[in-house]
């Protein structure tokens, strides 16, 4: 008669299992600025929505669609159709992640560029997360 192995689960194990499932999304930062380059959920969701606004309409190989048209307004004022266009944009970067959904988005100007206040809410769960960036004409993005 063959016996039959038995594994016995320390709790620090099945602690480990219960943070596992509870990440939905699972990714990795390049930064090099940070010893611990793995992403979960808002984490990675704010850094693809980062890399999103970071990258210019236009700049991307086979996919002229794809980015942001905010740093082709920056010199220009914050007019009504310019802000509508924006938002539009925004807007447009925001829904073509499907894991959020956003909730609220304020754009302003100031003297070097444009601030947007985002909120954002994860799809099927009641987790929120506000971003505040900095659009500047000379440093780029700002994430505050």
């Amino acid at each position: 008669m063959a016996y039959k192995n038995i594994e016995i689960n320390s709790s620090a194990s099945v602690t480990q299992q219960a943070i596992k499932k509870s990440q939905f999304y699972k990714g990795f930062s390049t930064l090099t600025e940070s010893s611990n380059t793995k992403l979960y959920d808002f984490e990675l969701i704010c850094q693809d929505i980062l890399n999103h606004f970071n990258t210019r309409k236009g700049e991307r190989v086979m996919n002229p669609g794809f980015g942001s048209d905010i740093w082709n307004f920056l010199m220009e004022p914050l007019t009504e159709e310019i802000k509508s266009m924006l938002v539009e944009d925004i807007n447009k970067i925001c829904t073509f992640d499907p894991r959020v959904t956003p909730i609220q988005m304020d754009l302003t100007e100031y003297e070097s560029g444009y601030i947007l206040e985002l909120t954002l809410l994860l799809n099927g769960t009641d987790q929120s997360k506000n971003m505040k960036l900095a659009f500047d004409q000379n440093i780029g993005l700002i994430v505050e």
